[in-house]
Protein backbone atom coordinates (compact mmCIF):
# COMPACT_ATOMS: atom_id res chain seq x y z
CA UNK A 1 0.00 0.00 0.00
CA UNK A 2 1.84 3.57 -1.29
CA UNK A 3 1.99 5.79 1.95
CA UNK A 4 0.86 9.20 1.58
CA UNK A 5 2.46 12.18 -0.82
CA UNK A 6 5.72 13.04 0.97
CA UNK A 7 6.35 16.67 0.85
CA UNK A 8 9.59 18.48 1.04
CA UNK A 9 10.95 19.11 4.56
CA UNK A 10 11.35 22.69 5.47
CA UNK A 11 15.14 24.11 5.29
CA UNK A 12 16.97 24.20 8.16
CA UNK A 13 17.04 28.12 9.75
CA UNK A 14 20.07 29.81 8.00
CA UNK A 15 22.89 31.47 10.73
CA UNK A 16 22.88 34.64 10.88
CA UNK A 17 25.10 36.92 9.21
CA UNK A 18 24.61 33.65 6.74
CA UNK A 19 23.38 35.55 3.88
CA UNK A 20 24.27 34.62 0.43
CA UNK A 21 25.86 37.30 -1.88
CA UNK A 22 24.18 38.53 -4.73
CA UNK A 23 27.01 36.94 -7.37
CA UNK A 24 26.29 33.71 -5.13
CA UNK A 25 22.53 33.71 -5.60
CA UNK A 26 23.82 34.71 -9.67
CA UNK A 27 26.10 31.34 -10.05
CA UNK A 28 23.61 29.19 -7.98
CA UNK A 29 20.36 29.96 -9.97
CA UNK A 30 18.74 30.88 -6.71
CA UNK A 31 16.73 33.84 -8.14
CA UNK A 32 18.26 37.25 -8.66
CA UNK A 33 16.25 38.59 -11.41
CA UNK A 34 12.41 38.20 -12.13
CA UNK A 35 12.85 39.09 -16.09
CA UNK A 36 9.02 37.48 -16.31
CA UNK A 37 7.34 39.58 -13.61
CA UNK A 38 9.14 42.33 -15.36
CA UNK A 39 9.12 41.38 -18.75
CA UNK A 40 6.56 44.53 -19.97
CA UNK A 41 10.22 46.37 -19.28
CA UNK A 42 12.09 44.21 -21.50
CA UNK A 43 9.47 43.92 -24.31
CA UNK A 44 10.33 48.17 -24.20
CA UNK A 45 13.87 47.72 -24.53
CA UNK A 46 13.59 44.98 -27.20
CA UNK A 47 11.38 47.48 -28.93
CA UNK A 48 13.44 50.40 -28.54
CA UNK A 49 16.54 48.37 -29.97
CA UNK A 50 14.44 46.99 -33.10
CA UNK A 51 13.02 50.54 -33.72
CA UNK A 52 16.80 51.81 -33.35
CA UNK A 53 18.19 49.32 -35.95
CA UNK A 54 14.77 49.80 -38.15
CA UNK A 55 15.66 53.40 -38.43
CA UNK A 56 19.10 53.29 -39.00
CA UNK A 57 18.25 50.85 -42.08
CA UNK A 58 15.61 52.96 -43.53
CA UNK A 59 17.88 56.54 -42.78
CA UNK A 60 21.49 55.66 -43.07
CA UNK A 61 21.66 52.33 -45.01
CA UNK A 62 24.10 50.00 -45.66
CA UNK A 63 27.65 50.40 -46.87
CA UNK A 64 28.30 47.93 -49.34
CA UNK A 65 31.30 46.36 -49.94
CA UNK A 66 32.99 46.04 -53.46
CA UNK A 67 31.66 42.51 -54.43
CA UNK A 68 28.21 43.83 -54.31
CA UNK A 69 28.22 47.54 -55.84
CA UNK A 70 31.31 46.38 -58.28
CA UNK A 71 34.63 48.08 -58.50
CA UNK A 72 38.80 47.43 -59.73
CA UNK A 73 40.57 46.15 -57.15
CA UNK A 74 44.49 47.67 -57.08
CA UNK A 75 47.41 45.39 -55.12
CA UNK A 76 50.99 46.49 -54.59
CA UNK A 77 53.57 45.10 -51.90
CA UNK A 78 53.51 47.55 -49.54
CA UNK A 79 57.44 47.93 -48.46
CA UNK A 80 57.76 51.42 -46.29
CA UNK A 81 54.48 52.97 -48.42
CA UNK A 82 52.01 54.41 -45.92
CA UNK A 83 47.83 53.92 -47.10
CA UNK A 84 47.82 57.65 -46.99
CA UNK A 85 50.39 58.15 -49.35
CA UNK A 86 48.66 55.50 -51.94
CA UNK A 87 45.70 57.77 -51.32
CA UNK A 88 47.14 60.73 -52.33
CA UNK A 89 48.66 59.46 -55.72
CA UNK A 90 44.94 57.70 -56.43
CA UNK A 91 43.42 61.17 -55.83
CA UNK A 92 46.00 63.63 -57.66
CA UNK A 93 45.52 60.77 -60.72
CA UNK A 94 42.26 59.25 -60.89
CA UNK A 95 41.15 62.52 -59.66
CA UNK A 96 38.44 61.45 -56.95
CA UNK A 97 38.70 59.68 -53.37
CA UNK A 98 39.14 55.36 -53.20
CA UNK A 99 36.61 53.36 -51.76
CA UNK A 100 39.01 52.01 -49.19
CA UNK A 101 43.14 51.79 -49.08
CA UNK A 102 44.25 49.26 -46.53
CA UNK A 103 47.41 47.08 -45.58
CA UNK A 104 47.10 42.99 -46.23
CA UNK A 105 49.31 40.75 -44.62
CA UNK A 106 52.46 41.16 -42.24
CA UNK A 107 56.61 41.29 -43.24
CA UNK A 108 57.61 40.85 -46.47
CA UNK A 109 54.26 39.66 -47.36
CA UNK A 110 52.46 42.97 -46.56
CA UNK A 111 50.64 44.86 -49.22
CA UNK A 112 48.57 47.71 -50.12
CA UNK A 113 45.01 47.10 -51.39
CA UNK A 114 43.15 49.58 -52.94
CA UNK A 115 39.41 49.42 -53.56
CA UNK A 116 37.62 51.97 -55.96
CA UNK A 117 34.80 52.69 -58.46
CA UNK A 118 35.04 51.05 -61.79
CA UNK A 119 37.96 52.15 -63.19
CA UNK A 120 38.68 51.88 -67.05
CA UNK A 121 41.34 50.59 -68.93
CA UNK A 122 43.00 54.19 -69.59
CA UNK A 123 42.73 55.17 -65.81
CA UNK A 124 43.93 51.71 -64.77
CA UNK A 125 47.04 52.51 -66.84
CA UNK A 126 47.97 55.95 -66.05
CA UNK A 127 47.01 54.75 -62.01
CA UNK A 128 49.99 51.44 -62.14
CA UNK A 129 52.16 54.01 -64.06
CA UNK A 130 51.78 56.31 -61.42
CA UNK A 131 52.37 54.39 -58.71
CA UNK A 132 55.08 52.62 -59.67
CA UNK A 133 56.65 56.06 -60.95
CA UNK A 134 56.47 57.30 -57.13
CA UNK A 135 56.68 53.77 -54.81
CA UNK A 136 59.28 51.61 -57.27
CA UNK A 137 57.36 48.16 -55.92
CA UNK A 138 59.81 45.28 -56.29
CA UNK A 139 58.76 41.63 -58.01
CA UNK A 140 59.23 38.45 -56.82
CA UNK A 141 62.73 38.29 -57.80
CA UNK A 142 63.51 41.68 -56.12
CA UNK A 143 63.67 43.91 -58.94
CA UNK A 144 61.50 47.04 -59.40
CA UNK A 145 59.03 46.21 -61.70
CA UNK A 146 55.34 47.55 -62.66
CA UNK A 147 54.11 44.19 -63.19
CA UNK A 148 54.35 44.09 -59.35
CA UNK A 149 50.97 46.39 -59.45
CA UNK A 150 48.19 43.99 -60.06
CA UNK A 151 44.60 45.55 -60.97
CA UNK A 152 41.25 43.87 -61.70
CA UNK A 153 37.62 44.26 -61.99
CA UNK A 154 34.75 43.35 -59.16
CA UNK A 155 31.29 42.94 -60.68
CA UNK A 156 28.43 43.45 -58.68
CA UNK A 157 26.45 40.24 -59.86
CA UNK A 158 28.62 38.09 -57.56
CA UNK A 159 27.86 39.50 -54.32
CA UNK A 160 24.13 39.56 -55.39
CA UNK A 161 24.45 35.60 -56.28
CA UNK A 162 25.99 35.44 -53.06
CA UNK A 163 23.21 36.76 -51.14
CA UNK A 164 20.52 35.04 -52.99
CA UNK A 165 22.12 31.54 -52.01
CA UNK A 166 22.24 32.92 -48.37
CA UNK A 167 18.10 34.34 -48.26
CA UNK A 168 17.48 30.73 -49.49
CA UNK A 169 19.45 28.58 -46.69
CA UNK A 170 18.28 31.32 -44.57
CA UNK A 171 14.41 30.18 -45.35
CA UNK A 172 15.05 26.40 -45.01
CA UNK A 173 17.32 27.07 -41.77
CA UNK A 174 13.82 28.83 -40.37
CA UNK A 175 11.30 26.09 -41.57
CA UNK A 176 13.28 23.15 -40.35
CA UNK A 177 14.15 25.13 -36.71
CA UNK A 178 10.53 25.75 -36.45
CA UNK A 179 9.68 22.20 -37.75
CA UNK A 180 12.43 20.15 -34.87
CA UNK A 181 10.89 22.60 -32.10
CA UNK A 182 7.12 22.35 -32.57
CA UNK A 183 7.87 18.15 -32.72
CA UNK A 184 10.69 18.34 -29.70
CA UNK A 185 8.69 20.82 -27.80
CA UNK A 186 5.59 22.32 -28.83
CA UNK A 187 4.14 25.13 -30.99
CA UNK A 188 4.00 28.20 -28.85
CA UNK A 189 8.27 27.28 -28.22
CA UNK A 190 8.89 27.53 -31.88
CA UNK A 191 6.90 30.24 -32.28
CA UNK A 192 9.16 31.83 -29.68
CA UNK A 193 12.36 30.73 -31.13
CA UNK A 194 11.91 32.40 -34.19
CA UNK A 195 10.89 35.78 -33.12
CA UNK A 196 14.16 35.42 -31.51
CA UNK A 197 16.21 34.31 -34.35
CA UNK A 198 14.11 37.60 -36.35
CA UNK A 199 15.40 40.11 -33.55
CA UNK A 200 18.50 38.56 -33.90
CA UNK A 201 19.09 39.58 -37.13
CA UNK A 202 17.44 42.79 -37.41
CA UNK A 203 19.84 43.97 -34.41
CA UNK A 204 22.84 42.45 -35.81
CA UNK A 205 21.95 44.36 -39.30
CA UNK A 206 21.13 47.46 -37.58
CA UNK A 207 24.64 47.51 -36.41
CA UNK A 208 25.88 47.39 -38.90
CA UNK A 209 24.20 50.13 -41.00
CA UNK A 210 24.50 52.26 -36.99
CA UNK A 211 28.43 51.59 -37.13
CA UNK A 212 28.78 52.07 -41.04
CA UNK A 213 30.77 48.36 -41.16
CA UNK A 214 31.06 46.85 -44.85
CA UNK A 215 28.45 44.56 -45.75
CA UNK A 216 30.09 42.18 -47.67
CA UNK A 217 30.15 38.35 -48.68
CA UNK A 218 31.93 36.50 -45.54
CA UNK A 219 29.29 39.05 -43.27
CA UNK A 220 26.20 37.70 -44.90
CA UNK A 221 27.83 33.94 -44.65
CA UNK A 222 28.47 34.84 -40.88
CA UNK A 223 24.65 35.74 -40.57
CA UNK A 224 23.84 32.44 -41.09
CA UNK A 225 26.31 31.19 -38.60
CA UNK A 226 25.11 33.11 -35.53
CA UNK A 227 21.44 31.74 -35.88
CA UNK A 228 22.56 28.41 -34.77
CA UNK A 229 24.45 29.95 -31.69
CA UNK A 230 20.74 31.83 -30.43
CA UNK A 231 19.05 29.18 -31.59
CA UNK A 232 20.96 26.64 -29.13
CA UNK A 233 20.95 28.68 -26.21
CA UNK A 234 16.93 29.46 -26.78
CA UNK A 235 17.21 25.70 -26.81
CA UNK A 236 18.83 25.17 -23.34
CA UNK A 237 16.90 27.65 -21.71
CA UNK A 238 13.36 26.10 -23.48
CA UNK A 239 14.85 22.67 -22.03
CA UNK A 240 14.72 23.60 -18.03
CA UNK A 241 11.40 25.74 -18.85
CA UNK A 242 10.06 22.01 -19.97
CA UNK A 243 11.31 20.28 -16.71
CA UNK A 244 10.36 22.94 -14.73
CA UNK A 245 6.67 23.62 -15.43
CA UNK A 246 6.13 19.52 -16.02
CA UNK A 247 3.16 19.43 -14.14
CA UNK A 248 2.38 22.55 -13.23
CA UNK A 249 -0.91 22.24 -14.15
CA UNK A 250 -2.09 20.02 -11.26
CA UNK A 251 -0.89 22.20 -8.52
CA UNK A 252 -2.06 25.73 -7.33
CA UNK A 253 0.84 27.20 -5.64
CA UNK A 254 2.96 28.43 -8.46
CA UNK A 255 2.16 29.68 -12.36
CA UNK A 256 3.86 28.59 -15.17
CA UNK A 257 5.25 32.31 -15.58
CA UNK A 258 7.23 31.54 -12.29
CA UNK A 259 8.32 28.04 -13.08
CA UNK A 260 9.92 29.86 -16.15
CA UNK A 261 11.05 32.67 -14.55
CA UNK A 262 13.28 30.13 -12.23
CA UNK A 263 14.63 28.52 -15.56
CA UNK A 264 15.64 31.47 -16.35
CA UNK A 265 17.47 31.99 -13.19
CA UNK A 266 19.08 27.99 -13.40
CA UNK A 267 20.43 28.78 -16.86
CA UNK A 268 21.28 32.18 -16.61
CA UNK A 269 25.07 31.47 -15.21
CA UNK A 270 25.45 28.37 -18.27
CA UNK A 271 24.43 31.61 -20.75
CA UNK A 272 26.92 33.96 -19.54
CA UNK A 273 29.63 31.18 -19.32
CA UNK A 274 28.27 29.94 -23.26
CA UNK A 275 28.78 34.01 -24.35
CA UNK A 276 31.61 34.36 -23.06
CA UNK A 277 33.26 30.92 -24.14
CA UNK A 278 32.39 31.99 -27.97
CA UNK A 279 33.26 35.12 -27.53
CA UNK A 280 36.92 35.18 -26.40
CA UNK A 281 38.17 32.84 -29.45
CA UNK A 282 35.98 35.47 -31.79
CA UNK A 283 37.77 38.29 -30.47
CA UNK A 284 41.47 36.95 -30.66
CA UNK A 285 40.35 36.25 -34.40
CA UNK A 286 39.80 39.57 -34.36
CA UNK A 287 42.88 40.73 -33.30
CA UNK A 288 45.00 38.29 -35.27
CA UNK A 289 42.94 39.05 -38.41
CA UNK A 290 42.96 42.86 -38.17
CA UNK A 291 46.07 43.56 -36.19
CA UNK A 292 48.72 40.63 -37.37
CA UNK A 293 47.59 39.45 -40.36
CA UNK A 294 45.64 42.61 -41.86
CA UNK A 295 42.94 39.89 -43.64
CA UNK A 296 39.69 41.43 -44.15
CA UNK A 297 37.81 38.84 -44.88
CA UNK A 298 38.46 37.00 -41.60
CA UNK A 299 37.69 40.51 -39.92
CA UNK A 300 33.90 40.78 -41.61
CA UNK A 301 33.63 37.22 -40.52
CA UNK A 302 34.59 37.58 -36.45
CA UNK A 303 32.61 40.97 -36.32
CA UNK A 304 29.27 39.55 -37.56
CA UNK A 305 29.67 36.87 -34.92
CA UNK A 306 30.64 38.81 -32.07
CA UNK A 307 28.05 41.08 -32.89
CA UNK A 308 25.36 37.88 -32.96
CA UNK A 309 26.89 35.98 -30.37
CA UNK A 310 26.23 38.99 -27.53
CA UNK A 311 22.64 39.69 -29.25
CA UNK A 312 21.27 35.61 -28.96
CA UNK A 313 22.08 35.49 -25.60
CA UNK A 314 20.22 38.61 -24.62
CA UNK A 315 17.32 37.52 -26.81
CA UNK A 316 17.01 34.04 -25.62
CA UNK A 317 17.18 35.25 -21.97
CA UNK A 318 15.09 38.42 -21.96
CA UNK A 319 12.80 38.17 -24.64
CA UNK A 320 12.58 34.70 -26.19
CA UNK A 321 11.32 32.91 -22.44
CA UNK A 322 9.21 35.83 -21.75
CA UNK A 323 7.54 35.89 -24.73
CA UNK A 324 6.50 32.09 -24.32
CA UNK A 325 5.29 33.18 -20.92
CA UNK A 326 2.92 35.77 -22.47
CA UNK A 327 1.54 33.44 -25.58
CA UNK A 328 0.49 30.81 -22.93
CA UNK A 329 -0.90 33.27 -20.45
CA UNK A 330 -3.24 34.98 -23.13
CA UNK A 331 -4.97 31.61 -23.97
CA UNK A 332 -5.89 28.18 -23.04
CA UNK A 333 -5.31 26.20 -20.10
CA UNK A 334 -2.31 27.79 -18.94
CA UNK A 335 -4.13 30.98 -18.79
CA UNK A 336 -6.83 29.36 -16.57
CA UNK A 337 -4.08 27.64 -14.25
CA UNK A 338 -2.88 31.35 -13.40
CA UNK A 339 -6.20 33.07 -12.90
CA UNK A 340 -7.13 30.19 -10.49
CA UNK A 341 -3.37 30.62 -8.80
CA UNK A 342 -3.47 34.70 -8.39
CA UNK A 343 -7.47 34.04 -7.29
CA UNK A 344 -6.24 31.88 -4.22
CA UNK A 345 -3.31 34.44 -3.38
CA UNK A 346 -5.63 37.28 -2.80
CA UNK A 347 -8.80 34.87 -1.46
CA UNK A 348 -7.33 35.34 2.22
CA UNK A 349 -6.85 39.71 1.43
CA UNK A 350 -10.35 39.42 0.80
CA UNK A 351 -12.29 36.94 2.55
CA UNK A 352 -13.44 35.01 0.01
CA UNK A 353 -13.11 31.16 0.95
CA UNK A 354 -9.88 29.82 0.01
CA UNK A 355 -10.69 26.69 -1.92
CA UNK A 356 -9.89 23.64 0.20
CA UNK A 357 -10.66 25.23 3.32
CA UNK A 358 -14.03 23.28 3.70
CA UNK A 359 -11.98 19.68 3.52
CA UNK A 360 -10.52 21.09 7.40
CA UNK A 361 -13.85 21.50 8.66
CA UNK A 362 -15.05 17.53 7.22
CA UNK A 363 -12.21 15.80 9.35
CA UNK A 364 -8.53 15.00 8.94
CA UNK A 365 -8.02 13.20 6.00
CA UNK A 366 -11.60 13.45 4.50
CA UNK A 367 -13.03 15.51 1.56
CA UNK A 368 -16.39 16.21 1.18
CA UNK A 369 -18.12 14.62 -1.68
CA UNK A 370 -17.81 16.32 -5.59
CA UNK A 371 -15.29 18.96 -3.96
CA UNK A 372 -12.30 18.40 -6.21
CA UNK A 373 -8.86 17.19 -4.35
CA UNK A 374 -6.08 20.54 -4.26
CA UNK A 375 -2.82 19.00 -3.97
CA UNK A 376 -1.66 22.03 -1.85
CA UNK A 377 -3.80 21.95 0.83
CA UNK A 378 -1.60 18.63 2.04
CA UNK A 379 0.72 21.49 3.09
CA UNK A 380 -0.58 24.13 3.82
CA UNK A 381 2.53 25.78 5.00
CA UNK A 382 3.93 25.77 1.76
CA UNK A 383 1.17 28.42 -0.07
CA UNK A 384 1.65 32.18 0.79
CA UNK A 385 -0.62 34.99 -0.44
CA UNK A 386 2.42 36.46 -2.22
CA UNK A 387 3.71 33.86 -3.94
CA UNK A 388 7.40 32.08 -4.45
CA UNK A 389 10.38 33.82 -4.71
CA UNK A 390 11.35 33.95 -7.83
CA UNK A 391 14.07 31.57 -7.30
CA UNK A 392 11.98 29.06 -5.31
CA UNK A 393 12.29 25.15 -6.09
CA UNK A 394 10.52 24.02 -9.01
CA UNK A 395 6.84 21.96 -8.22
CA UNK A 396 4.98 19.90 -9.84
CA UNK A 397 3.75 16.07 -9.66
CA UNK A 398 6.33 14.64 -6.99
CA UNK A 399 6.83 10.63 -7.03
CA UNK A 400 5.21 8.40 -4.02
CA UNK A 401 7.37 6.84 -1.62
CA UNK A 402 6.40 2.86 -1.89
Amino acid sequence: MNSPVTMDKPSAPRPSGARHSWLNRLYTGTGVLDVIGNRRRWYLITAGIVLICLASMAVRGFTFGIDFVGGSRIQLPAGDVTTEQVETVYSDTIGSEPESVQTVGTGDGKTILIRSETLDAEQLGALQAALFDQFQPRDDSGNPSRNAISASDVSETWGGQITRQALIALAVFLVLVSVYIGIRYERDMALAALAALVFDLLVTAGVYSLVGFEVTPAMVIGMLTILGFSLYDSVVVFDKVEENTRGVLHTSRRTYGEQANLAINQTLMRSINTTLIGALPIIGLMVIAVWMLGVGTLQDLALVQLVGTLVGAYSSIFFATPLLVSIKERWGPVAAHTKKVHARRTAPASGRPVPGADRAAAGPGRRPAGAPEDLDQRNPRRTGPGGPPPGARPTGKRQRRH
